[in-house]
């Protein structure tokens, strides 16, 4: 893997990571702070499959639709046919 590529995926997990932080972080907010929460939760999965895609040298949709981005990397891994209805609840 090149340079670039590698800056790339790693920059999409980087910034899934800090989204998974954050929504860890408004969760345990006092009050919870659970729709922000659930938010960072989308977009983590998000850019996850992004950096996968990314990895895989799939084409990387601007777009939102988690389930549309797990559908995109189903011929690269096919096990994520078992994550896309978490990809459809997470869409909205």
């Amino acid at each position: 893997m090149d340079d670039a590529k590698r800056d790339l995926v790693r920059a999409w997990l980087v910034r899934a990571q800090r989204d998974l932080d954050a929504a860890r972080t408004l969760a345990g907010a006092d009050p919870p702070q659970l729709d922000s929460a659930v938010y960072h939760c989308q977009q983590a999965a998000e850019k996850a499959v992004k950096g996968f895609l990314t990895l895989h040298d799939r084409h990387v949709d601007k777009t939102h639709d988690v389930q549309a981005l797990m559908a995109a990397a189903q011929p690269a891994d096919p096990a994520f046919d078992e994550w896309l209805a978490a990809g459809e609840r997470l869409t909205p």
